[in-house]
């Protein structure tokens, strides 16, 4: 897996202030993204063991109190990102239960598939559905158009 960014303190993408994963990959190509350099599955860095550990040690660090992690994009659930998104909300959750995660995606929720759903299972809130630049609003929270769809799950 790849990313293009990584901000340990975050008070943009999602509710207080966050951590926040911007992963490589995405095969949406939505019109008018304004992450188009995430696209391809080798833009940005490799992901790495240490980054991993560093934002587990970002989240519980008590100096800086942080809500939760965000992941977007790209998209973290694109094939190519699975197994690496999938071990970190993983560990997110057994090491830091009282953090929450957001994820973005261009998926619909309902087409999901076993191992996109998988990662979703660790998923605090949803952001689905590819950008439409026709239903774009500025004022829209957490999302860029008025078609993607914000869920909230209760675990």
């Amino acid at each position: 897996m790849h990313y293009s960014a990584y901000h340990s303190v975050d008070v943009i993408n999602g509710e207080g202030t966050r951590c926040t994963l911007f992963v490589s990959g995405c095969e949406h190509g939505c019109k008018g993204c304004y992450n188009q350099s995430t696209w391809r599955v080798d833009a940005g860095h490799v992901f790495s063991q240490a980054l991993e550990d560093q934002i587990i040690d970002d989240l519980t660090d008590t100096r800086i109190h942080r809500r939760g992690l965000s992941i977007s994009g790209g998209d973290p659930l694109h094939s190519a990102n699975l197994e690496g998104v999938l071990k970190l909300v993983t560990r997110v959750k057994q090491e830091c239960p009282d953090k929450d995660i957001w994820l973005w995606t261009g998926y619909q929720l309902a087409d999901l598939t076993p191992q996109q759903q998988a990662v979703v299972n660790f998923v605090d809130v949803l952001i689905d559905g590819k950008y439409e630049q026709d239903k774009a609003d500025p004022a829209l929270l957490w999302r860029g158009s008025s078609n993607q769809q914000i869920h909230r799950f209760t675990r």
